[in-house]
């Protein structure tokens, strides 16, 4: 016998889950009920990731845009201009 026929193939989602979904509802309508969970599941996750990738931007331009409102070291050591930029 060669090894391919020892083989099982795995079945898909479909052929796995057509028994309980049959069971909990009137087929093709819990399907739609099985698919919109599992989308509104992932656009849950994805807007989390999302929040925390615009939060890391708004800190990155907060970095960014007002770096220079600190004064330089040069600034402050310097006492002809008693600590103000020109």
């Amino acid at each position: 016998m060669s090894p391919e026929s020892h083989q099982k193939s795995r079945p898909s989602m479909i052929r796995r889950l057509w028994k309980p979904t049959l069971a909990t509802g009137a087929g093709g309508s819990a399907i739609l009920i099985w698919f919109e969970e599992i989308l509104a599941l992932a656009v849950e996750i994805i807007s989390v990731v999302l929040v925390a990738v615009l939060g890391g931007l708004i800190f990155l331009f907060n970095h960014l845009v007002f770096k220079n409102r600190f004064p330089r070291r040069e600034d402050l050591q310097n006492p002809s201009n008693g600590g103000t930029k020109r």
